[in-house]
């Protein structure tokens, strides 16, 4: 038998055979203008989470204070700042209590595995995000992906299963790879009729969509039954949190691993949470700068007008892909290629985010730049 290594190395060199191989970039800050370790002129970034440029914002810096969490919140993690942090959280969202998680994966996994069970069906578009995906998977129940935002096909599975078990329907708000939006009006109504239950996940939107950022479902006036935010993009920090019912924080805090057996959410954070949600409540400017971005990216690779920061450029070859992000990359212009798992297959893409801090002419740079790469 081969060993460990040599193993790997074999496996390395079929994802690169196959223009599939990552390799970690490492930045010096976070930022519209940032520095590549080992290249010598900074570069924009056009491939960032940070939609509003929060991250580096002076409030938040301020706000950070102290370090780790003592221990898991069941023995004695459980601060103060915690339950505050929840407090102003599900006080943003619209919905009565939230439970703060590590990250978004966790807070998916976590929720989705412990919610759901044998016997039980979980309904998953079919561009969801991994974590949810794998939070299906781990929960036991039964999976049916559906086609992405056919609420027909969604329609037809919840009657054929209706009376076999609980069903939960998954969702995000705004898709992360393709940038459109689920229609959170109809999968209520459909979840309604057949004794569903509804998550929406609206880590793309929370701080970028809705009134004073507060997501879409905020902005439709939908209330699912569960709703997962991440903190780690709008509002500029990290960690997510889910929002719902007090019986749903009860449940969780009792039943979902990723949250019974994980260190507190970091203590270090948690003054900067209420800072970052009150920066959002107040950041139309930058909402519509954002929007204005975008809007001059879409136009250019003529796309339909969406909600959001996210831009695909869907060029189908992974290499193709890899090589537009690296002529952008000479240009000073950094955009990542996306391409499977993450994205399905023949559907390889760069993934442009403009940041609502961005100038106009540094995005008008990019647009040229696409120009004459089209």
């Amino acid at each position: 038998m081969s060993s460990l290594d040599e193993t790997l190395r074999t496996r390395l060199e079929e994802l690169e055979r196959l223009g599939l191989r990552r390799r970690l970039r490492t930045l010096e800050g976070p930022g519209t203008t940032v520095r590549l370790s080992g290249r010598p002129e900074p570069v924009l970034n056009f491939c960032s989470n940070d939609y509003l440029g929060l991250a580096s914002h002076p409030g938040l810096l301020e706000a950070v204070q102290g370090a780790g969490s003592p221990s898991s919140r069941l023995i004695t993690g459980n601060l103060i700042g915690h339950v505050r942090a929840e407090e102003t959280l599900a006080e943003y969202v619209g919905l009565p209590s939230a439970t703060l998680f590590s990250s978004g994966y966790a807070a998916n996994v976590g929720t989705v595995s412990s919610l759901m069970g044998e016997g039980d069906v979980v309904f998953s578009d079919r561009l969801i995000h991994a974590s949810l995906i794998d939070g299906a998977r781990l929960s036991r129940a039964k999976v049916v992906v559906v086609e992405h935002a056919c609420l027909e096909a969604l329609s037809t599975g919840l009657e054929a299963h209706r009376g076999s078990g609980r069903a939960l329907v998954l969702t995000e708000s705004v898709f992360s790879m393709d940038g459109d939006l689920a229609d959170l009006k109809g999968l209520r109504s459909l979840c309604d009729a057949h004794d569903a239950w509804l998550l929406v996940d609206e880590a793309h939107a929370l701080g970028v969509v809705g009134p004073s950022g507060a997501g879409r479902c905020a902005e439709l006036g939908v209330v699912p039954d569960v709703l997962v935010g991440t903190l780690g993009k709008g509002l500029g920090l990290a960690g997510a949190f889910v929002a719902g019912t007090g019986a749903l924080q009860d449940f969780l805090v009792n039943r979902a691993r990723s949250f019974v057996f994980s260190t507190a959410f970091p203590a270090a954070l948690l003054p900067a949470i209420e800072v970052a949600v009150r920066l959002c409540r107040d950041a139309e400017g930058l909402r519509d700068s954002l929007r204005r971005h975008t809007h001059a990216l879409r136009s250019e690779l003529g796309l339909a007008e969406g909600e959001g920061a996210i831009v695909p450029w869907v060029v189908g070859d992974n290499e193709r892909a890899l090589a537009l992000s690296a002529a952008l990359l000479e240009r000073n212009l950094l955009v990542g290629a996306i391409r499977p798992p993450t994205v399905p297959e023949g559907t390889a893409r760069l993934r442009i985010t403009p940041m609502a801090t961005h100038r106009p002419d540094e995005v008008e740079s990019l647009v040229s730049a696409i120009r004459a790469l089209r």
